[in-house]
């Protein structure tokens, strides 16, 4: 049994004080982070109890619009608040589609974007190849079971993909998250806060040592008209993606104006489809464009032996998701039946 200690933290200078410790790791909601404790996959020697740390629990507005979502509000807090539901809807649909109720009462939003994958070779122990937890030991899913794993920004040193639906919205939105640590005041725009495998898989996000997330900033809201989150999975309930669309649009009737997609459970972080978003920008919106648009995101694609179906899967949840964002301008083009 690991021998661990226990501090709580009362307030932002004492947190990032007590981490600079080895082995000293923040605890919030612990969803995910018990879970890695008991798997014997994770060992901190001390646990920083951060839910006492006052203003980090709020949700306000900025002096631009936009809005500001403490690191420990929770995902349930969050996903049902009267700001989040009616100015970024997007983010609201993509936390309502992220594990269970009692899980998200949990849930903090700062956990949420520090979850590990679920790559059922990090978490079992039993394999020892996974240079996600132990580096340089090799990757079994690359010629083993890889039905969930990445077919975009992979490496041959891993093919895990990020979990968070909330991730994907957030990244679609150009959220920043903003963190504190040892020197000062940090601000890290969303799609550099998750990083590619590379050859370091180890590291799941650009965090430095000993820094906290305070808080995730939105722009001021341009979307709240035209977003969908679409979220394909096995079941229904409690289940992570295969493959999932953040989609949101300001249109001029059938005119995009500006598009914005992300895509979840095909890469090692939330992949912005930017090669998709250039081709639709200006165009007229239609199930033609959105798969000509889905199909140059997807060229870069590299599959693995079980996971090939994810290219097509992919390539039609961005259609469908768009469709949707669309509303009504989406509908006459509906491409029916071309989804499943």
């Amino acid at each position: 049994m690991d021998a661990i200690s226990y501090q709580r933290a009362a307030d932002i200078n004492g947190a990032i004080a007590a981490a600079q410790r080895p082995g000293a790791v923040f605890i919030g909601g612990g969803t995910n982070l018990l879970d890695l404790m008991k798997g014997g996959i994770t060992h901190p020697v001390t646990l920083i109890d951060i839910t006492r740390i006052a203003a980090l629990d709020r949700i306000e507005t900025l002096p631009d619009g936009g809005l500001r979502i403490g690191a420990l509000v929770r995902n349930s807090d969050a996903a049902n608040h009267a700001l989040v539901r009616t100015r970024y809807p997007l983010l609201s649909q993509a936390l309502l589609a992220g594990a269970s109720p009692q899980l998200r009462n949990m849930a903090t939003v700062g956990g949420n974007l520090m979850q590990r994958t679920r790559c059922q070779y990090f978490y079992d122990t039993a394999f020892a190849q996974c240079n996600k937890r132990s580096p340089g030991s090799g990757c079994a899913a690359i010629g083993g079971f890889n039905r969930m794993h990445a077919i975009l920004g992979a490496s041959a040193q891993c093919v895990a993909v990020n979990p968070s639906d909330m991730s994907v919205a957030l990244a679609a939105l150009d959220a920043t998250v903003q963190v504190s640590g040892p020197r000062g005041a940090r601000a890290i725009a969303f799609t550099a806060f998750h990083r590619l495998p590379g050859d370091q898989p180890h590291f799941d996000t650009t965090l430095q040592s000993g820094q906290l997330i305070t808080s995730v900033d939105l722009p001021p809201p341009m979307f709240s008209d035209h977003a969908h989150y679409l979220k394909v999975r096995d079941r229904a309930s409690y289940a992570f993606a295969l493959v999932s669309v953040a989609s949101a649009l300001q249109l001029d009737g059938r005119h995009i104006r500006t598009v914005r997609i992300a895509l979840g459970g095909v890469a090692h972080r939330p992949w912005r489809a930017s090669v998709a978003e250039q081709l639709l920008a200006g165009r007229t919106l239609s199930a033609a464009t959105l798969r000509e648009a889905a199909a140059a995101e997807l060229a870069q694609a590299r599959p693995l032996n079980g996971n090939a179906f994810k290219v097509g899967l992919a390539q039609r949840a961005i259609v469908r998701a768009t469709m949707l964002a669309a509303g009504p301008y989406g509908a006459a083009g509906s491409p029916t039946g071309d989804f499943a």
